[in-house]
């Protein structure tokens, strides 16, 4: 697998006393970050084309990545069993323009079998943190496997920086499935990504470029609308805290 087109759909639910959800169809990249390729002729690792993946985009200080390096470096300092693969789930640049709110680092086995992933998080004031997702002993992570992290990064300023996240990943060879649960109290949010796989191809591009020709400037411009939205509904607004000191948590 050098790279696949994954298009699907997000949606988030938030639960408590203002109850809030939406649901947008989403176009994403599963890329195998360290091979040469051959890539369909729109998409390239650098430069410019349609459709670019830069590694100085992903793990890191945004805009100052390092990419797989980074994501190898990070299991590794955490104890992981050296990965006999990493793939990148992720949104491309389109026209140049990029903005992700959430990338994944899946590190694979030898028998393919899912050990880690890293959950690469990005907010709308420039501020990015990671979580690493993993058992214990980094066991085989299967459809029931229930992973928890403490909250620690401001990402919606309708939501505090408080209680756990539960992260639930299902990848098979057609699908990907990821849910993660922000429980905090009886509040909280359910984010969910369900997309399907299939080998990557300049039309598919294409089809981005004619369906969502700015999906930076979309995604972004969707998230100020829900958080509009939210206001209206008498959410509460947190000021912008500075990000932690810690790349990952």
């Amino acid at each position: 697998m050098n790279a696949e087109f994954c298009p699907g759909y997000t949606g988030h639910a938030r639960r408590g006393a203002i109850a809030h959800s939406f649901r947008y169809h989403v176009d994403y990249v599963l890329i195998d970050p360290d091979s040469n390729g051959p890539w369909p002729r729109l998409f390239s690792r650098k430069g410019h084309n349609l459709a670019v993946l830069r590694d100085r985009d992903y793990g890191g200080v945004r805009g100052q990545g390092e990419g797989a390096k980074w994501a190898r470096r990070k299991l590794a300092e955490a104890g992981a069993p050296d990965p006999h693969a990493i793939c990148l789930l992720t949104q491309p640049r389109i026209f140049g323009a990029v903005f992700n709110p959430v990338n994944f680092w899946l590190s694979f086995d030898a028998q393919n079998q899912l050990r880690a992933v890293i959950a690469e998080v990005n907010n709308t004031f420039g501020d990015r943190h990671s979580y690493l997702c993993a058992t214990p002993n980094f066991d085989p992570i299967t459809a029931t496997t229930v992973l928890h992290s403490r909250k620690v990064f401001h990402v919606s300023p309708f939501q505090d920086i408080a209680g756990d996240y539960q992260f639930r990943f299902h990848i098979t060879d057609d699908t990907i499935r990821i849910r993660i649960a922000h429980e905090n109290g009886g509040e909280g949010v359910v984010a969910t990504l369900v997309t399907t796989r299939r080998p990557l191809r300049s039309r598919d591009l294409i089809g981005i470029a004619l369906r969502r020709p700015l999906t930076p400037i979309r995604t972004i411009a969707l998230i100020h609308w829900q958080a509009l939205r939210l206001k209206l509904k008498g959410a509460v607004y947190r000021p912008h805290p500075a990000p932690p000191n810690e790349e990952i948590s």
